[in-house]
């Protein structure tokens, strides 16, 4: 069976070519940058959301599964229509493609922002209420409804959207690496205040939930959620990278509500509800068909940072 990678070249399109080469699936990879992934076989480029429907169909040549990882993210020009371009117009092609000749599979990752803002508090499984509150967040969304669309119009139900919280690893960008680069640092942080917690997951676990909807036997729902078994606080994923700097934590125990009047008066309050907000992601589905999330994320982040300090 062959299976069609977009995004190969991602943080985590990587880690899902290398898990399907392991479990011996013919891989072919589709990538916004191909002259990236010569060492790896004969890459395809991943045509825009304005290509002529040929570029798509080339896709397709004896293909059985669609693993739609390439994304738009993290990118502060890109405006509305380029994140609807990118993540909605673009799936809603490579996925009305898929359906009408690949025989397998398509699973689309997608986001936690596809349902909830960066402010949310609270639980995220399959049954949360979409409410996206950003634009990459709307375009996930929205291209989650234009793959179901594409498969149901054809008749089909084995498309699945893959909702991830925060992705981490090496190459990673956005908010995660801004942490690890505040956790290298000498600066005192004020523990006290980052309580709120939050579920990630390692772009190794992600491709091993890719690998998992695959590969097992049962019907796929429209959507799962993904995450580590244990949500951490922000104050100790920090202490984690710290640990893994060989840095002392260099936390304080400084209250929450200096801070959030603070925020509030420089009109940032948005920002200190996203530091703060506890979004605890529900993978009970996933592990319902078993499926075994990350059981040592500190672990995980320590390796991450250490790693990173011996790179440099």
């Amino acid at each position: 069976m062959k299976v069609l990678v977009t995004g190969a070249t991602g943080l985590i399109g990587r880690q899902v070519v290398g898990r399907l080469r392991k479990a011996n699936f013919d891989i072919c990879v589709v990538s916004r940058q191909p002259e990236r992934l010569s060492a790896i076989g004969k890459p395809l480029p991943l045509p825009g959301a304005d290509a002529p429907d040929e570029a798509f169909l080339v896709l397709m040549r004896d293909v059985t599964h669609v693993v739609h990882c390439a994304a738009l993210n993290n990118d502060r020009d890109a405006g509305e229509a380029g994140y609807r371009a990118a993540n909605a117009t673009l799936t809603g092609r490579l996925a009305k493609t898929a359906a009408a000749g690949a025989s397998g599979r398509f699973i689309y990752l997608s986001s936690i922002r596809a349902v909830a803002g960066p402010g949310f508090s609270g639980i995220i499984n399959e049954a949360t209420p979409p409410a996206p509150q950003c634009a990459y967040g709307r375009s996930k969304r929205e291209g989650e409804i234009v793959m179901l669309n594409a498969y149901a119009s054809a008749g089909r139900t084995d498309a699945t959207a893959l909702r991830l919280p925060p992705v981490y690893g090496e190459g990673m960008k956005g908010n995660m690496a801004a942490v690890m680069r505040l956790a290298d640092t000498a600066l005192p942080l004020p523990a006290g205040a980052l309580t709120g917690l939050r579920s990630l997951i390692s772009s190794e676990t992600a491709a091993d939930a890719v690998l998992h909807l695959l590969s097992h036997p049962g019907p796929l729902r429209p959507a799962y959620v993904a995450g580590n078994a244990t949500p951490l606080a922000l104050s100790e994923i920090i202490t984690a990278f710290r640990q893994g700097f060989g840095r002392p934590p260099r936390l304080l125990p400084v209250p929450a509500l200096p801070l959030r009047i603070a925020a509030t008066l420089l009109g940032r309050l948005a920002s200190w509800q996203a530091l703060t907000a506890t979004q605890i992601c529900d993978p009970s589905l996933l592990a319902s068909e078993d499926w075994t999330p990350e059981t040592d994320t500190p672990g995980r982040l320590r390796e991450l940072a250490r790693r990173s300090s011996q790179a440099r």
